[in-house]
């Protein structure tokens, strides 16, 4: 007699599971905003803020709800922000955080960095200028010299380089930039032998550079700010020229009072490439030399 074959148990087929997605840089971004808020948060102690320890203190250094408190915000926002949630940050919150957690000047840039988000408080002194480099500068009068870095913003520059542009110590300290100098600054411009082929090889210098810098807030904000300020820099830069920013060259200066200028520039990094970097400006010849020993005179008020 035959018999009806038995039917197996079907095997389950296993559903797809989803495939994750590739974090994008703001989730990096964020998680690193909120691991480096834990450790700092954990590097204060309650009596470091004038806060009372009180028993059962299982956190190093403060809790969540305590910094909420110092700082003046909602504890469940601060809580977001240590969980790298997708939530907006204003300066003068992060401003609130940052006194909370008493950062030095460093943690604060980084912290500012890490949230995207501009300082109402930025630092008074020039970053990165030891006390020596400050006195290298002095050493080099009666040729102009500064410290700048690669986006071109000045960080330090003696008496003579400041009377070869413009009076600096006069500008906003956002405005002290040879980038922006050059192509809004009227007084500037006019001090500019060849202004079409300065601006074209600088504009060509800062896009090398800037190819190291994509993406990064402050280099993004300040061409966003060129593109909106210059319609020169904005025909320059749809060129896409790059050239290489150390290379060698010489530029003429037409100064009011001490008259036509040749320099020699000379560039030279003050520490690993690519950061900032001491430009020196020499006389190529004779005239220009005595010209410049009368402009490091009228600096100094003599």
């Amino acid at each position: 007699m035959l018999q009806e074959p038995r039917t197996l148990p079907r095997t389950p087929v296993p559903s797809a599971m989803p495939v994750p997605s590739a974090p994008t840089a703001d989730d990096v971004r964020r998680g690193e905003l909120a691991a480096f808020l834990r450790s700092r948060r954990e590097r204060v102690s309650p009596e470091q803020a004038g806060l009372p320890r009180g028993p059962r203190r299982r956190t190093p250094g403060l809790r969540r709800e305590e910094v909420a408190h110092l700082a003046a915000v909602g504890v469940t926002w601060y809580t977001w922000l240590e969980q790298a949630r997708d939530i907006k940050v204003s300066p003068q919150v992060l401003d609130a955080v940052a006194r909370a957690l008493q950062l030095d000047r460093s943690e604060r840039s980084h912290l500012f960095a890490l949230a995207n988000a501009v300082d109402p408080m930025p630092e008074a002194d020039c970053p990165g200028v030891s006390a020596d480099l400050r006195m290298m500068l002095d050493q080099l009068e009666p040729f102009p010299a500064v410290i700048q870095n690669s986006r071109y913003d000045l960080l330090a520059y003696n008496r003579t380089y400041s009377a070869l542009m413009c009076d600096l110590d006069k500008l906003p300290r956002e405005d002290r930039n040879c980038m922006w100098l050059a192509f809004t600054n009227a007084e500037v411009r006019a001090t500019l032998a060849d202004l079409e082929e300065t601006t074209r090889a600088m504009a060509a210098r800062f896009r090398a550079s800037m190819a190291e810098h994509l993406g990064e807030p402050a280099w993004e904000r300040f061409l966003a700010k060129l593109l909106a300020a210059s319609p020169e820099f904005r025909m320059i830069w749809a060129r896409h020229e790059v050239a290489p920013i150390t290379s060698p060259r010489m530029r003429g200066h037409r100064h009011p009072e001490v008259g036509e200028l040749r320099l020699n520039i000379t560039s030279l990094w003050t520490g690993p490439h690519p950061g900032g970097r001491l430009l020196t400006l020499t006389p190529a010849d004779d005239v220009t030399r005595e010209r410049l020993e009368k402009l490091s005179a009228l600096a100094r008020g003599a």
